[in-house]
């Protein structure tokens, strides 16, 4: 199973990613080198929604459907 998800950064704004290890790939972003650049300079972050897909292909695209999408309808996935 891969995970598409959306992170809320500590300046509220969402950073959306995919991965198959979920817990690891949220450890990275707080806490190692290896999380992108982007919530590197925005820590802490906090998962707020993710969904599973089965394949890579999936993953990739929904990631770019839900980074696609304005912010207030990111925001309704979760609240």
């Amino acid at each position: 199973m891969l995970y598409v998800y959306i992170l809320q950064c500590a300046d509220t704004t969402l950073y959306v990613g995919s991965t198959n290890n979920l817990e690891k790939r949220l450890k990275e972003h707080n806490e190692s080198k290896h999380g992108a650049h982007y919530t590197k300079i925005r820590r802490p972050v906090v998962l707020v929604y993710h969904e599973m897909v089965e394949t890579f292909a999936q993953a990739r695209a929904r990631e770019a459907e839900l980074k696609r999408l304005p912010r207030h309808k990111k925001i309704k996935l979760y609240k």
